[in-house]
């Protein structure tokens, strides 16, 4: 067996950190070349898809300046899968604004995040944590027990002096490898109802995680958990290997059926 060294990785990219941690057996040039390589597709989806950049194809999308045929093949390849999730949800995670313009921010964070992933693993590093803005990823050769194991933030913001950890779960020796969460603490009120005209916040929830088996589930059903609202819990609860905790405004906690079943010991 070959020996393994610890990495870790941090990279800025569409507007947030992306923390990879774990081991290598890699030399340590390769490993930090097969980083580096992940990290482009981080960067290229942000040159793709970002709506903060003017002239990025999504920007020129959105102002009508050009059209989904002439923008990159996987400008396609999202709005098709934005609208697969917005069928399977049932409406509640939309990548339509309340203005009509295309804004996939619900999920292509964490389908980059996922390609950069898969991009470690076909290289050969198979026992790593992927970071993604809070949204984590658990590689399944992870070695380590603490690598399997999630804090899920207080629902206030990371300045705050009440920040913290509200709770641990634990993911070994289940079939989740993934979690996600969706809130207003960092940026406030910005989940509209898809399901109603014009902006109305989703105000139910303060905070939603949810833990999957991969992190763009997680991700688009903790965005499409907070947007419905309370009736979400048993709505969660339909959907198979999909567990989650909601957090109400006045701090009380809610959580599907088997949640409790990944609380830390």
């Amino acid at each position: 067996m070959n020996e393994t060294k610890p990495f870790e990785h941090i990279e800025l990219a569409m507007g947030t950190g992306f923390s990879f941690h774990g081991h290598s057996s890699l030399g340590d040039s390769e490993t930090s070349i097969v980083l580096n390589q992940a990290c482009a597709i981080l960067h290229e989806a942000d040159h793709i898809f970002s709506l903060y950049k003017p002239e990025s194809p999504l920007s020129r999308l959105a102002r009508g300046e050009t059209s989904v045929a002439e923008c990159p093949p996987v400008v396609d390849e999202i709005w098709t899968a934005c609208e697969q999730w917005e069928k399977d949800t049932e409406g509640w995670f939309s990548a339509f604004t309340p203005e009509h313009t295309f804004d996939p921010s619900g999920l292509v964070k964490t389908w980059a995040a996922n390609r950069a992933a898969e991009f470690v693993l076909e290289r050969g590093i198979t026992d790593f944590t992927l970071n993604a803005g809070g949204d984590i990823m658990i590689a399944d050769g992870v070695t380590e027990a603490v690598g399997w194991r999630m804090g899920i933030s207080k629902p206030v913001s990371i300045a705050a002096p009440d920040a913290g950890v509200l709770t641990v779960v634990d993911l070994h020796r289940t079939p989740f490898r993934a979690m996600a969460t969706s809130g207003s603490a960092e940026r406030g009120a910005h989940i509209w109802n898809p399901k109603v005209g014009g902006r109305e916040t989703a105000k139910e929830f303060v905070q939603v995680s949810v833990i999957s088996r991969d992190l763009v589930t997680a991700d688009v059903w903790a965005t499409a958990a907070f947007a419905e609202g309370e009736r979400a819990i048993e709505h969660l609860n339909r959907i198979d290997d999909i567990e989650a905790l909601f957090v109400y405004p006045d701090g009380e906690l809610a959580a599907t059926n088997g949640f409790i079943n990944l609380f830390a010991k």
